[in-house]
């Protein structure tokens, strides 16, 4: 059941700027991690601050990819230590 304030005209603007995102990011590729999630969950708050549904999944597209890739680099980091850290552990004397 759809709850009364979904039911407006503007319910399919929002399901075409989701469908919108998850076709541009499938198209993208590897390039659009954050994206889709981002796109969603931008869609829907621009949804309900105002009907801008497209702005907020453009926004949120960005947002997204931007917390993905920053995510991405800090993992990359991570194993950068720990391997470093391996490595000084197997030349170390004994």
């Amino acid at each position: 059941m759809i709850p009364i304030a979904w039911r407006t005209s503007s319910t399919p603007v929002l399901a075409a700027a989701i469908l919108g995102a998850v076709l541009l990011a499938a198209s993208v590729g590897v390039q659009a991690k954050g994206c889709l999630k981002g796109a969603a969950v931008g869609a829907v708050a621009g949804h309900l601050a105002g009907h801008h549904a497209v702005a907020g999944a453009a926004a949120g597209c960005v947002v997204g990819h931007h917390l993905a890739h920053k995510h991405a680099q800090q993992l990359r980091q991570q194993q950068e230590q720990q391997q470093r850290g391996q490595t000084a552990q197997a030349h170390a004397p004994r």
